[in-house]
């Protein structure tokens, strides 16, 4: 039988990850010792893989496809093919992004007063090539974590970090100088993988599934019924993703609607939809928008 091999971000987006799978159709699952999980497709296999080295091991081919940040992609210069760009992470569904960040009494302002600077970050190779592109002359080193906490206790001059709000960075009493990259999760498949046919047809059932999953996040379903005389009313009070169906019911003086909206407008929603004549209104989950 062929066989997928499939690598599962290991660290913050390991729960997420699972979690998506599960709403796409897949059930994934193993202990915390494991590095090997199962999943309900005998056509698919498993590895966990820290997602700093995701695209070594897809690019190399021990893995066929697997779900790592744009940013490792690039740190590794790693030669993949970029499947599908999956916007989510730990905690939100926006890109994030690595930011060169100094103490807030600190006197660089901009990139160029960097000239003979020492930096601290887990994305050296980026960095480095970052800075040498616009002739600045920085040291950059590698940080073994608590990045933060080297800008702040003086060790060195700046770090190169990713943040989503920059909540983090703000409570450290740190200030971001420049935003240096955009980044967000990949699925991305090994060449040979994604050139072999049964590979590249699998490749693309999981990238649709996974897709129409974080498409689905967020929003809700809802059904409702109306009469003739109030059609105009309710339909202007709905959002859709393109235009509800509507389809005529039994009676012809009445009418089923059916749309997909924002989960974080239902609660106002439905209250103006029961003012404008809808009826029988039901509220349901989404697991894929396709």
């Amino acid at each position: 039988m062929n066989k997928l091999k499939l690598g599962i971000p290991k660290g913050s987006l390991e729960t997420n990850t699972v979690e998506l799978f599960k709403r796409a159709g897949w059930r994934i699952s193993y202990d915390s010792r494991s590095y090997f999980p199962d999943i309900d497709d005998d056509e698919i296999t498993c590895s966990l893989v820290r997602a700093q080295e995701m695209s070594r091991y897809v690019e190399g081919g021990t893995l066929d496809l697997g779900l790592t940040g744009k940013d490792w992609v690039i740190e590794n210069d790693s030669t993949v093919v970029t499947v599908q760009d999956l916007v989510y992470s730990k905690t939100s569904t926006r890109k994030a992004r690595w930011v060169l960040v100094v103490r807030e009494d600190s006197p660089i302002q901009s990139l160029d007063d960097m000239q003979g600077k020492r930096i601290s970050t887990e994305l050296v190779q980026f960095t480095k090539r970052y800075f040498q592109e616009r002739n600045i002359g920085v040291h950059v080193e590698f940080s073994w974590g608590a990045t933060e906490a080297k800008v702040v206790e003086g060790l060195v001059d700046a770090i190169v970090e990713v943040t989503e709000t920059g909540s983090t960075i703000r409570a450290n009493k740190l200030r971001i100088v420049h935003e240096l990259m955009q980044t967000n999760t990949q699925l991305i498949a090994n060449p040979s993988a994604w050139e072999d046919p049964w590979k590249r047809q699998k490749i693309e059932q999981i990238r649709m599934l996974l897709n129409g999953s974080l498409q689905a996040l967020g929003k809700v379903g809802l059904k409702l019924n109306v009469s003739k005389e109030n059609l105009g009313r309710v339909v202007l009070l709905l959002p859709s993703l393109k235009a509800p169906t509507i389809s005529n019911l039994y009676s012809e003086e009445w009418f089923a609607i059916e749309t997909i909206v924002s989960a974080g407008i239902v609660r106002d929603l439905i209250p103006l939809l029961r003012e404008a004549g809808a009826e029988g209104i039901i509220e349901y989950p989404l697991n894929k928008v396709i």
